[in-house]
């Protein structure tokens, strides 16, 4: 049977099951969560180290040097990487479903002395020579995000909760994003669906909401709520505040952890969100964040003064993570990474198991590595300031507790989840990356024949026949 995720000797990735050792860092070094990057770091890459703090901490500045695209990549990073490091990442560029966006920031807090095997590196610059072979299983929207939309950009799946997507383009774009069927441009071997910033497209799905009264939550992402004009910010939050039966709203941006600059300088959104986030308060209604950091290196001391910019103003962040290979998928870096958020005042809310889209089977990892880090992980800081693992049911199951499923074979890489109150009476099937299995088990789901087999046995076990 399959234990562990097998990774070549390269990657260098710790064992994932804890050991007497694995708590390191909390004995020896308690503290580690405190001590942020500062400084003027950025300045140790050549194309910057001429770039002032001012400009530097100016989110228009980072918004114009962003790094879009193979050919102003590959001029910034040509003395700075290894030469076979960066005709790795061009072979790369030309197999990634998502187009390649990095902020300057995200490009300086990359350790360039050894790209391949850095966590930050790994979310956003795709390299040809770490991916792996998608699982037959997977899609580009495993989570059938449009088949449950009754209107464009509007998927309502739980019923007092609606995801409501105004826009298609973020700050960055993360490799393994699971709206790569819809979000920034096309590419190579991926043509987008359209969700482009539309107020009448907006106003159909304001109709659907409103004409729903169980419908209490909505959140607010794409795309991303950092790429919404402050205009537009406070013209859909006050929109779904009016609305008597909306209660919540959460407004999702992968910003804070990429671009934390524009909360310090971008004072016509930050003053946007904050009246939303009162009007709410008056209303009695809640108005948060939702970020998404994945690693202890991306929260500097400029994240920090961000987020208490935000924790001044009265505004609550939380933080959901997913859980990747070569990232994140120790529990030491894990641990890391919820103290750290705790140390900036964000909710750990959520580690994902990553969602089964296509293209990224590199970072996926099996639910049995989530299930051992959750374990770990839990005891480390206080039960609040503790995230819930999830598997997002593929199939529209919604989130499910890492370890609630009907049925797991580690041996097939197959778990089996319910959501009797979301979806009563179907099941919905996780299936672990191929790297995680043996040999003679990969070769199975090549063969049709042993690959509805293997299906067929797991519904059986978890009694849905």
């Amino acid at each position: 049977m399959a234990t562990a995720d097998k990774m070549t000797p390269s990657e260098s990735i710790s064992d994932t099951s804890p050991s007497t050792e694995s708590g390191e860092w909390i004995h020896d070094d308690p503290l580690a969560h405190r001590r942020l990057r500062g400084g003027e770091f950025w300045r140790e890459v050549p194309a910057f180290e001429e770039v002032t703090q001012e400009e530097f901490h100016d989110y228009k500045w980072q918004m114009k040097n962003s790094l879009y695209g193979e050919r102003r990549l590959m001029e910034l990073m040509d003395g700075l990487a290894p030469p076979e490091f960066i005709e790795d990442a061009k072979k790369g560029f030309a197999l990634a479903p998502m187009a390649v966006r990095v902020t300057p920031y995200l490009f300086s807090l990359i350790n360039w002395d050894d790209p391949w095997t850095d966590p930050i590196r790994t979310q956003f610059i795709p390299i040809a020579s770490r991916l792996s072979e998608d699982h037959p299983m997977l899609t580009l929207d495993s989570l059938h995000e449009q088949s449950d939309a009754p209107v464009d950009g509007l998927t309502h799946r739980y019923s007092d909760k609606a995801l409501f997507l105004p826009l298609d383009t973020c700050p960055v774009y993360c490799r393994f994003c699971t709206r790569s069927y819809a979000i920034g441009i096309d590419t190579d071997t991926v043509e987008k669906v359209k969700l482009r910033v539309n107020p009448k497209r907006w106003e159909e799905a304001f109709e659907y909401i409103e004409n729903c009264p169980q419908l209490e939550d909505i959140v607010i992402s794409g795309g991303d709520a950092y790429n919404l004009a402050f205009k537009h910010i406070e013209t859909i939050g006050m929109r779904l505040l009016e609305m008597p039966n909306i209660r919540r709203l959460r407004f999702a941006t992968k910003g804070l952890a990429v671009m934390p600059m524009k909360i310090l300088s971008d004072r016509r959104w930050l003053d946007a969100m904050t009246r939303v986030v009162d009007q709410g308060r008056q209303m009695h209604k809640q108005v948060v964040i939702h970020t998404h950091f994945n690693h202890p290196n991306e929260i500097t001391e400029i994240s920090l003064r961000a987020l208490d910019t935000l924790f001044e103003r009265g505004i609550l962040v939380r933080n959901q993570s997913v859980l990747q290979r070569g990232v994140n998928d120790d529990p030491e870096t894990m641990a890391l990474l919820v103290k750290r958020l705790g140390e900036v005042n964000v909710h750990p809310y959520y580690v994902y198991q990553h969602d089964m889209v296509q293209g990224v089977e590199d970072l996926r990892t099996s639910v049995h590595t989530n299930g051992e880090i959750e374990k770990y992980v839990r005891g480390v800081t206080a039960g609040f300031n503790t995230p819930t693992f999830v598997v997002d049911a593929p199939g529209g199951g919604g989130k499910r507790a890492v370890h609630s499923y009907e049925h797991y074979n580690r041996e097939t890489g197959i778990s089996v989840y319910t959501a009797p109150s979301v979806k009563p009476g179907e099941h919905f099937l996780y299936f672990d990356p191929l790297h995680s299995l043996d040999d003679d088990i990969r070769e199975a789901w090549k063969d049709e024949d042993k690959k509805e087999q293997m299906i067929a046995d797991a519904l059986d076990a978890a009694g849905a026949n």
